[in-house]
């Protein structure tokens, strides 16, 4: 395994549409993709957002105008006994099962269920009484930092690191809060501001845009972990369709970023064991130029350059020049002065 690798989690999210047997759907395609986790939504539609909440306009944009937010998350609800299901599949699948709540009630759901890693969405940064929840767990958290100012990181990920939980287990995932995400608005060089400023915690990245470009391009700006929208079919009806990958698609992003994050290597520069046995036949050597008799002043006029690089280096050239010739030498042939 490269030492680079990145965490790759497919965001299922809410694209079951309340399909127990979608979410299962899901899960198979997420693990075929080579993804190491899935990633759904829990939450409970009266505990998340009041009668009144609208729609967000990406929201609208995708299921219409019609019905309030809290209608429309009823519809895509999973109950406890969905949830123990999805983690038995995940099991059985060979792949994680992460899963974001949205609110306390489903909190404690997810902590019954023996989560260990904690996705933070970007929308309860700001929720205190969540944050200290969480920080008590003193267990893996991934918060997304979408819609937030740099003040309102650090004030999250304090609040955290004082209620138990350790700085360097807190990644931080750069995202742009839009579905999807234009590319002038993600900004991908933040995922190096945010590596900057909070030295002990890792930095990745949640991505929203269209396509798997920007994904695989911030696994080469140093994401350890990659989060993107999935789905079985873009054309089904929801809020998240239209802005998730396909599974072939998916396939193709999860290879991307582990071919990224083989290439990656270490930060040292030399050569590697490939390139040691090229040396020789790419590099040059001083030669003669003519035929030098024994006894014979080496001149600028009688020397050259050129391969095997297996004489002496041309950068000793200084040195061999105005040397004596110890013996006769053909055109061509390498000087061992």
């Amino acid at each position: 395994m490269s030492v680079n690798r990145v965490t790759i989690i497919a965001e299922a999210g809410v694209n079951h549409n309340g399909s127990l047997d979608r979410a299962k759907g899901l899960i198979h395609a997420a693990a075929e993709a080579g993804a190491d986790a899935v990633k759904f939504q829990t939450f409970c539609a009266e505990a998340l957002v009041t009668r009144t909440a609208a729609k967000a306009e990406y929201q609208t944009q995708a299921t219409g105008c019609g019905g309030s937010q809290l209608e429309m998350l009823r519809q895509l609800e999973l109950d406890q006994e969905a949830h123990h299901e999805i983690v038995r599949c995940c099991q059985e699948c060979g792949i994680a099962f992460l899963s974001t709540a949205f609110d306390l009630q489903s909190l404690e759901l997810l902590i019954r269920l023996g989560v260990s890693v904690w996705k933070i969405p970007s929308g309860e940064i700001t929720n205190l009484p969540y944050l200290r929840r969480i920080g008590a767990r003193r267990q893996s958290v991934i918060l997304s930092t979408g819609m937030s100012t740099l003040p309102e990181i650090i004030e999250a990920r304090d609040i955290l690191i004082r209620n138990g939980t350790a700085a360097e287990h807190i990644t931080l995932l750069h995202c742009t809060t839009e579905y999807p995400a234009p590319l002038e608005n993600v900004n991908l060089r933040a995922i190096r501001t945010l590596a900057e400023t909070f030295p002990e915690s890792p930095v990745g990245y949640s991505d929203h845009t269209v396509g798997i470009e920007v994904a695989i391009a911030a696994a080469a700006l140093g994401a350890v972990v990659i989060e993107k929208h999935f789905t079985l079919d873009k054309t089904l009806p929801g809020p998240d369709h239209r802005a998730s990958l396909e599974p072939a698609e998916l396939a193709a992003m999860v290879r991307g970023i582990r071919n990224v994050s083989l290439a990656l290597g270490e930060a040292t520069k030399q050569p590697s064991p490939g390139e040691l046995k090229n040396r020789a036949v790419a590099r040059k050597s001083i030669v003669a130029k003519c035929h030098i008799r024994k006894g014979e002043v080496f001149t600028a006029d009688s020397l050259d350059v050129k391969r095997p690089g297996t004489g002496i280096s041309p950068l000793r050239w200084d040195e061999v020049v105005g040397q004596i010739a110890k013996r006769d030498y053909q055109a061509d042939e390498l000087i061992d002065a």
